[in-house]
């Protein structure tokens, strides 16, 4: 395994650290990017929408004889209802059991559309407690979610692949007889990648999402792009309460309707949760790229210096074993990775520094899943290692997360 950090500064970054500050520096650009670009699309029509807003209540004030801070304090009574639930328009109750059914089911899933709120202190004190253990028991579903998805999807792609295998003749025709035997090493080191599995979840979400949105746009009224706009809102749980669906206080097949809008805001959310792990894996590939560019400039700038000093004859092999920034993944024997995955990422026994951590990792990961594990009881190919997270669930199932690359 090759140095992490560059040793030839002072103050050198090891590997996870480097890509944590690079990672956090991307998404701080992301951000003032995305803000640039909303400011630019949003702001005007703000303002024009706050200048029509203020001559219409001119206007009122003018026709109705209403000087502008009774009017104003009017409309304050009017926020403080619609914060309340109350509406203009015929809507569902928001507390009756249906609608708190609702409720809890988007703070549990951390949608929070906002349409609802406890406005008592108890309900407040309560939501506390009921959202810290609902929404740690809902993280943990949609991870397991994720792994029986993923443990699907490489199973298909698997059988595919060894279709292909034997019409290519790649197969020997006595190991398929033999179930039991041991298959070639073009299949048995094969696993899916993380590109198809991408293109799988997101053709998965893009056909929930249409079919959701064709429902809402023929039951709520809505347009078909806001449709799809509220999807992905929903699904995604960032959830700003805009639009919300299953609202109004009658339906057509009402019964019918609700459940179908439970049914799709369940399997989108869980969909593109699973797509963002995946994505997730290639935002991680992209910093490991930048990481790798800049290995290459450090390894070239402490050559140049070592170079110039002449203070000790160096090969350049060992210059840049000393200089590397490691990328990859660390490398661990099969029989030590049980238990020693707690974020998604190989631990090094090579580095005297980590040998504590690994031992509290793999602790907590053997009280996680119920005691230290078995090698025998479970084969690599067929369970997920030991690991917590999504990350862990991932490790090793997609060719782009082995840990020999």
């Amino acid at each position: 395994m090759a140095g992490r950090g560059c040793s030839c500064t002072p103050g050198h970054l090891n590997e996870d650290n480097a890509r944590f500050l690079l990672l956090a520096a991307l998404i701080l650009l992301y951000l003032l990017g995305g803000a640039a670009v909303f400011s630019a699309l949003e702001l005007a029509h703000e303002r024009q929408a706050k200048q029509r807003w203020e001559e219409r209540l001119a206007n009122f004030s003018r026709s109705h004889n209403l000087s502008r801070e009774e009017l104003r304090g009017f409309l304050r009574h009017y926020e403080e209802a619609t914060r309340a639930g109350i509406r203009m328009d015929n809507v569902r109750p928001r507390w009756d059991f249906t609608g708190a059914f609702y409720f809890v089911g988007t703070v549990v899933s951390t949608i929070g559309f906002g349409m609802t709120t406890p406005a008592t202190v108890g309900g407040k004190i309560f939501l506390i407690f009921y959202g810290l253990i609902g929404c740690a028991s809902t993280i943990l579903f949609f991870n397991l979610f994720l792994e029986r998805l993923i443990t699907v999807i490489a199973y298909i792609m698997r059988s595919c692949h060894q279709r292909q295998l034997q019409r290519r003749g790649a197969l020997a025709q006595d190991s398929l007889k033999a179930p039991g035997k041991r298959e070639p090493d073009s299949l048995a080191g094969w696993k899916p990648s993380v590109y198809y599995v991408m293109l799988i979840l997101c053709s998965a979400s893009v056909l929930i999402s249409c079919g959701a949105s064709a429902l809402y746009a023929s039951m709520e009224g809505w347009s078909y792009f806001d449709s799809l706009y509220f999807c992905f809102v929903a699904f995604s749980t960032i959830g700003f309460g805009d639009l919300v669906s299953s609202q109004n206080a009658q339906y057509d097949s009402q019964g019918l309707y609700r459940l179908a809008n439970f049914i799709f805001i369940l399997m989108g959310v869980c969909c593109l949760y699973s797509l963002f792990n995946v994505i997730s894996i290639l935002i991680k590939q992209s910093v490991n790229w930048i990481l790798r560019k800049v290995d290459g400039g450090c390894f070239r700038q402490c050559q140049r210096r070592l170079l110039q000093s002449r203070r000790n004859a160096v090969m350049p092999g060992s210059v840049r074993n000393r200089c590397n920034i490691s990328i990859e993944t660390d490398g661990v024997m099969e029989s030590d990775t049980e238990g020693r995955r707690l974020s998604g990422e190989m631990i090094s026994m090579k580095d005297s520094n980590k040998v504590a951590l690994a031992i509290l990792q793999k602790q907590l990961s053997e009280m996680a899943n119920g005691g230290p594990h078995q090698a025998s009881s479970l084969s690599q190919e067929d369970e997920f290692s030991g690991g917590i997270g999504a990350f862990a669930i991932m490790n090793n199932r997609l060719a782009e997360t082995s840990g020999d690359r």
